[in-house]
């Protein structure tokens, strides 16, 4: 019997439901229980694949492509999910199908597509009971698929948001029709802290319930996050007000280190107290295994110091896989990350502007599409050739360190990618052949999971220590053959293809240091104690560059 927990958020937006989330998920795993989760985003797009990420976040990217299927004779390909599952998927320690992930967009298209195909004939199409139908159905389909013992459904966005209400209404049926003991519903709100006053404010959260308690729906536990843990005072008043007893009030603080909040939770028993109310065993929690990776996190002692030069730095939510998965890396390599965020756009009308890299181990150029900001992150590029410095280039990173090659070595005066400089001379970045006859933007490029083929003799094989991996791609464009040959005799080398051998995957150049670019995105696939082999290169390829500085620095 499937044990179902749904997850819902109040008071605002971007209070970490997702890690909470994760981490409830983890709570099961530690007492043996397979877990698998939804997310719910009551945005009407079918997927974030065309959302803005400095508006949305980043766009995770699944090993498996969905058919999303309503009816006969429709079908969509969906492999860009929530930024949650990267979340899910590095806390569980498990891959997520794009099924998992529910938006407005699937339901209404499902329902709208149904009512032209006569399904509803002689009926009124309405959001009760057809489209909390569609929401009921889609989770027992992800449940009768996974077959988990518990399965977690997050929904997106705040208690209150005109487009989560029918989610919360088919929640409430959705209870209604289930054992009691067999839902719980677990409700993330925020603590404020007043400096005028010195406290912790517990009245946003109270009306945030009662908002919930007014659609029907009574939480089971409240999680509350804080600055700091809650105060007695603080606590017994959410207890009170939002009619729970005190150990179904959960203190969700900031944290250094979020791999260490499910242990943060255990302190605090809800584990035991998620299994009593859903009648589970009271398993004792196997701890050792992720205790572990959080001291991997804590007792890390040298300092790693990353550049980070993109497009959507305004928020960190942009590259938040990638910034864990320099976090995996240099916790694994026994260092502690300091990364900083470089906007790029004022660089191209500031050039000096790069001298600031010289004070970082390593660049990392982020993936991105568009013209905005490119020439400053194509100078950047030139900037670690120039000076030899650890590099690693991501999807369009990797594009922009071939054009930045081909212009700064090759002196291809003007080359670039067709998608910024549609008129360029030399064309050395264009679309990928099938894509040349899409027109719509939407789930349309190359994506997922597929087969990357490694060269013998590279930076990149040493790093997998393999023939051939799988990893995930999100990209229209790629990299010239004609113009990667030309580049041979210069020091440039490919190290990756596809099976075909025609679609370029990975290149390095032929440095002290490593400096390479991958077209595929490896963060997808980094976990807390499992990191990217190509981070964890090009980590420990920082370290070793900031030894040298050291060395040069004390013999100087």
């Amino acid at each position: 019997m499937v044990k179902y927990i749904f997850v819902t958020g109040g008071v605002m937006s971007g209070v970490g439901k997702g890690v909470t989330t994760a981490s409830i998920g983890k709570l099961f795993q530690f007492r043996g229980y397979d877990v698998e989760a939804i997310k719910i985003d009551p945005y009407l797009n079918v997927d974030p694949g065309t959302l803005n990420p400095i508006e949305h976040g980043e766009v995770y990217i699944t090993e498996e492509v969905w058919e999303f299927k309503p009816v006969e004779g429709f079908s969509l390909k969906i492999s860009e999910i929530d930024q949650d599952f990267g979340s899910y998927e590095r806390f569980l320690g498990k891959n997520m199908s794009p099924e998992q992930n529910i938006t407005s967009g699937q339901v209404y298209l499902s329902v709208i597509l149904k009512e032209r195909e006569g399904e509803f004939l002689g009926r009124t199409t309405q959001i009760i009971p057809h489209i909390t139908d569609e929401i009921k159905k889609r989770i027992r389909q992800v449940s009768a698929r996974k077959k988990p013992d518990i399965l977690i459904t997050e929904v997106g966005g705040t208690v209150g948001d005109i487009e989560a209400m029918p989610f919360l209404e088919a929640i409430r049926q959705f209870r209604l029709e289930e054992k009691k003991e067999d839902t719980i519903l677990i409700h993330v709100t925020y603590v404020p802290y007043l400096d005028t006053v010195q406290q912790q404010k517990s009245k946003p959260s109270q009306h945030s319930v009662r908002t919930l308690q007014g659609m029907g729906l009574q939480p089971d536990v409240l999680v509350a996050r804080a600055k700091k843990p809650l105060t007695k005072d603080v606590l017994q008043k959410l207890s009170l007000f939002s009619n729970l007893p005190p150990e179904a009030v959960i203190s969700n603080p900031d944290i250094d280190v979020i791999y260490e909040l499910p242990l943060f939770f255990e302190q605090q028993k809800l584990g035991d107290y998620l299994c009593k109310i859903s009648n589970l065993p009271i398993k004792k929690p196997q701890l050792d295994e992720w205790c572990n990776i959080v001291n991997l996190y804590k007792n890390a002692k040298e300092v790693v110091r990353i550049a980070v030069p993109g497009k959507y730095t305004q928020i960190v939510d942009s590259y938040i896989s990638i910034q864990e998965a320099l976090r995996h890396a240099s916790a694994c390599s026994g260092a502690k990350l300091e990364l900083q965020w470089i906007d790029t756009e004022p660089i191209e009308n500031d050039p000096k502007a790069l001298e600031i890299l010289g004070k970082f181990d390593g660049i990392l150029l982020t993936p991105g599409f568009g013209s905005r900001g490119t020439e400053g992150m194509i100078l950047t590029a030139e900037y670690a050739i120039r000076k030899g410095m650890p590099y690693l280039g991501i999807c369009f990173g990797c594009q922009l360190l071939f054009v930045a090659f081909c212009r700064s070595v090759l002196g291809l005066e003007g080359a670039n990618s067709t998608e910024i400089d549609p008129n360029t001379p030399y064309p050395v970045v264009d679309l990928l052949p099938e894509q040349k006859a899409i027109k719509t933007k939407g789930g349309t490029m190359r994506l997922g999971g597929h087969k990357v083929i490694l060269m013998e003799n590279t930076r990149l094989k040493e790093a997998y220590n393999k023939t051939e991996v799988i990893e995930r791609f999100r990209h229209r464009y790629h990299i010239m053959p004609q113009y990667a040959d030309m580049a041979k005799d210069a020091g440039l080398i490919v190290s990756a293809t596809d099976e075909t051998g025609k679609i370029i995957n990975a290149i390095e150049l032929n440095k002290d240091f490593l400096i390479m670019g991958v077209q595929f995105h490896p963060e997808f696939k980094s976990r807390p104690n499992l990191p990217s082999p190509v981070y964890l290169t090009f980590i420990k390829e920082a370290l070793r560059y900031q030894k040298l500085k050291k060395e040069n620095i004390k013999n100087s």
